[in-house]
């Protein structure tokens, strides 16, 4: 069961409406936790408990179109505008120093900050996630449907459908937690995997949200593959947590992402792409260390 854990609720406001956050105060540097495109905050629920007991001060929010921060009916959803949501984070709760820690589809947004804001970070921290296309990876099957233009079709006709949705959701849901032991596997379906669920299905959806940052996903790997040299002169220490069951990031996956950093350390754990929620006392310990 997750420990609950004080916190402040903040609306940051951004220009297509306001993005939610939760600050659990401690001491700085504030680790900023982010999520992927298919899940929201709630993804680190059992990890915050961890790090707050250190006394580390804390902050989650849900980029614009997920979980709890404005869906705009027109809305428009870019990585760029993700740099912005996390922009604004840091400046309205006035962080100052902080630790930008990424997942999934977040890769682009806590490395391109690090890259444009140095006097900003004391420490990256890399979870399982993407960034560049330089070394080859199997992307999720429901990614691919979503980001590859000529498919555009299929994949309109799954939105279109909840049944054929709720389908492609389960079916992908089991390509990630089959590697899983037993025990993490059932506490993926039941938590993890019902979140990503209810990010789709319920009202209103983060669907849109998905749906366009898939589409541009292909072309921003490819503008960071091109930024990667200047990973090197990113004078901060780095750390990349990997879980080593995640059949598409694998540990390969993980360890080329360091290698493209100057100070960065390379730490797996047993556990799947979700790590965070697999094994939460494993990743605090070695993002405490």
């Amino acid at each position: 069961m997750t420990k609950a854990v004080a916190y402040r609720e903040h609306q940051i406001a951004r220009t297509q409406g306001n993005v939610y956050a939760r600050d659990y105060g401690g001491a700085g540097p504030a680790f900023v936790l982010m999520h992927g495109f298919p899940d929201n905050l709630g993804i680190y629920d059992a990890l915050v408990p961890e790090l707050v007991a250190s006394g580390r001060r804390v902050v989650t929010f849900d980029f614009l179109g997920f979980g709890r921060s404005a869906k705009p009916a027109n809305g428009i959803y870019t990585f760029e505008n993700q740099l912005g949501d996390l922009d604004a984070v840091v400046s309205q709760l006035d962080l100052g120093k902080f630790v930008p820690v990424a997942h999934d589809s977040s890769g682009p947004t806590a490395i391109n900050y690090a890259l444009a804001h140095p006097d900003l970070i004391a420490e990256l921290m890399i979870l399982n996630s993407g960034y560049d296309d330089n070394f080859p990876i199997l992307w999720p099957e429901m990614v691919t449907l979503f980001a590859s233009e000529s498919l555009a079709a299929l994949a309109g006709s799954f939105a279109q459908s909840p049944e054929q949705l709720g389908w492609l959701l389960g079916w992908q849901k089991s390509r990630f937690s089959d590697p899983q032991p037993a025990e993490q596997r059932d506490r993926f379906n039941q938590g993890v995997g019902q979140l990503i669920a209810d990010n789709f299905t319920q009202q209103p959806s983060s669907g849109p949200a998905f749906m366009q940052l898939a589409s541009h996903f292909f072309a921003e790997l490819a503008r960071n593959t091109k930024r990667l040299p200047e990973l090197k002169r990113l004078d901060v220490p780095v750390k990349v947590i990997w879980g080593e069951f995640d059949p598409y990031m694998t540990t390969q996956v993980g360890r080329n992402r360091a290698s493209h950093f100057k100070h960065a350390s390379f730490h797996p754990i047993q556990a799947g792409h979700w790590l965070q929620a697999d094994a939460p006392a494993l990743v605090a310990k070695e993002m405490l260390a």
